[in-house]
């Protein structure tokens, strides 16, 4: 079955990404959150973009600025830039083994970080404290099993026996 015949896994992936987003979490664990839109994005520029890029990102970037109440259009401009380099990136990026591109991943994580941090500062906003810097590692290690579980829904693998 290709991923054409699987339409919906995209947007409920990235609905589900959102909602593990606004999910309530205990503040000693805040800042561990992964950033769940981003990892879901990563991988559909990876795995499918003749339909997800840079509009993608945006258009998701917004929705989820909404969602979250924050500053509008910081996190569209955070998934805009992972965006583009990973489709600058791709083809050597899928080739990658696992615990290398999860690595890729978790440098991207922490390239976002970079970013939102230059944001704030130019906003004069306030910085998020240090402990929201382990935030990309989390995301790095659930790379691998996130990639693997949209892999098989998007390809309709060990759905039916």
């Amino acid at each position: 079955m290709s991923a054409r015949a699987r339409p919906w896994v995209l947007p409920v992936s990235v609905l589900l990404a959102l909602l593990l987003g606004l999910l309530p979490m205990p503040a000693l664990l805040q800042p561990l959150r992964p950033y769940w839109l981003a990892l879901v994005v990563a991988y559909w520029v990876i795995e499918d973009s003749e339909r997800v890029g840079l509009g993608f990102a945006f258009t998701v970037g917004l929705v989820a600025d909404l969602a979250f109440g924050g500053l509008l259009g910081e996190q569209a401009l955070r998934l805009v830039v992972m965006a583009f380099i990973l489709q600058r990136f791709r083809t050597q990026l899928r080739f990658f083994p696992m615990p290398q591109q999860a690595l890729a991943i978790g440098g991207l994580l922490l390239n976002d970080r970079v970013i939102s941090t230059v944001i704030h500062l130019a906003l004069g906003e306030p910085l998020l404290p240090l402990a929201y810097w382990w935030a990309p590692l989390p995301g790095m290690l659930l790379w691998t099993p996130l990639f693997v579980l949209l892999d098989a829904l998007r390809m309709g693998r060990g759905a039916r026996r």
